[in-house]
């Protein structure tokens, strides 16, 4: 699958397309109006940035404990109750009296479920496309979250100005009605796909084993690591410039719609892996400016240039797939955005305990510093992966007086056939067990 046109023709993506749009609309617009409305009730850096990006922190704990479900329900059904149960999390932080402690108890109840949503639906979008067109769908939504997120703050800050922030989350919620009832209508009803009830000890027994192989570590925390940092840099765009935080939020969306434009689209697939550690170099090195507090257009130009790197995402995401078995793509997603969204949470907290103590410019500089460091100590393990071949000593020994017809010269001892090499994958994997219905 190489062309939109296949991929938009395929049965089922659109109205997964849709209700994925609606429901990053909703996020991005609701997220800006409860950074506004904690931090006007407040005057917290740390408190706005939580507000934010709390629900992302709070999503290890569902981590932990549920994940395993992610390949053991039915897709639409949990697709569709997430959505519901956002939507009703939204309108009721937009009641008027609610204290800001009791906004923090929501948003502590809807992490730990949030976390089954990356699984499900990342693992639902491998069934619909199959392997070989993943990437090209997971650009898709990417390039149309960077979209939303431009049209969603820009939304965001002007309902925020126009009713208040409590009728921008209002407006959020009916954005997951809406996407709830998309999901329901337009997709198709399809079984689990693994066997069994969800539980604690699954959970961490296949949280282990993809854990276990050096590898998909290695590309785990580069997926996690350098990206969560960097949110915590944009998790201060409000105090640092609260008249212009939307206008900053939507040239970071914009810059990231590029990047995967570009890499998703137009770079070769045999350069995507050698790209890896430049884009999240990229990513982090123009937020070291902030040290200075540069001016508005300026600090636009930096975001904008700095947020091409989040397509090292893409790349990233295509090793994982290669190192894990098909049996628990959507449990390894599911790890992965949901350990991505925590590392988000965590950056955007220590960003702002780091705003509280300093300045937001100098949070800035040192979430990014700090970046760069761990992408450069990455490096090594992200090399592209290179198929192996069997030694000299596994070569058969070459045929004299050139036949060509598969036999032995006399007096020639039989060519030994070469020893099959396993994969990276398959070595540091146990055997896959056929299940009952093989």
């Amino acid at each position: 699958m190489r062309t939109y046109r296949q991929l938009f023709r395929t049965a089922e993506f659109t109205p997964f397309f849709l209700a994925s749009a609606l429901q990053m609309g909703a996020q991005t617009m609701s997220g800006l109006a409860l950074g506004h409305q904690v931090y006007a009730a407040t005057g917290s850096p740390l408190l706005s940035a939580l507000a934010m990006f709390g629900p992302a922190l709070a999503q290890v704990i569902g981590a932990a404990t549920l994940l395993s479900a992610a390949d053991r329900i039915p897709p639409r059904a949990a697709l569709t109750g997430l959505a519901l149960l956002l939507g009703l999390g939204t309108a009721v932080q937009a009641l008027p009296a609610l204290p800001v402690w009791a906004v923090f108890a929501v948003l502590l109840a809807l992490g730990p479920v949030s976390s089954l949503g990356g699984g499900v639906r990342y693992g639902l979008l491998h069934e619909i496309l199959a392997r070989e067109g993943y990437l090209l769908g997971r650009s898709v939504l990417n390039m149309s979250a960077g979209l939303l997120q431009i049209c969603g703050f820009a939304a965001g800050g002007v309902l925020v100005t126009v009713l208040s922030a409590r009728g921008a989350l209002l407006v959020g919620a009916a954005l997951y009605a809406a996407a709830a009832a998309v999901t329901r209508c337009g997709l198709g009803r399809r079984p689990p796909r693994a066997a069994g009830r969800p539980s604690v000890a699954d959970t961490w027994r296949d949280n282990a084993r993809l854990w276990s192989a050096a590898p998909r570590r290695t590309v785990y925390l580069a997926l996690w690591v350098p990206n969560g940092l960097i949110v915590g840099c944009e998790s201060l765009y409000v105090p640092y410039a609260p008249r212009h935080a939307g206008l900053l939020f939507a040239c970071g969306a914009l810059g990231m719609l590029v990047g995967d434009i570009l890499i998703g689209r137009c770079v070769p697939g045999r350069w995507r892996p050698r790209l890896c550690v430049p884009l999240c170099l990229l990513l982090a090195v123009p937020y070291l400016l902030f040290a200075v507090r540069p001016a508005l257009p300026l600090a636009v130009a930096t975001v904008l240039l700095a947020t091409l790197g989040y397509a090292a995402n893409l790349p990233l995401q295509e090793r994982l797939m290669a190192l894990t078995p098909a049996e628990l793509s959507g449990h390894a997603l599911g790890l992965h955005s949901s350990g991505m969204l925590t590392l988000q949470g965590l950056g955007a907290a220590l960003a702002g305990a780091v705003a509280e103590r300093t300045s937001p410019t100098t949070a800035m500089a040192a979430m990014a510093a700090a970046s760069v460091v761990v992408t450069v100590a990455l490096a090594p393990g992200l090399r592209p992966l290179v198929p192996e071949r069997p030694s000299v000593s596994e070569r058969p020994p070459a045929q004299d007086g050139g036949d060509t017809g598969g036999g032995t010269a006399p007096g020639t001892a039989p060519a030994r056939k070469p020893t099959r090499k396993l994969t990276p994958a398959q070595r540091e994997l146990p055997p896959v067990r056929p299940s009952a219905g093989a």
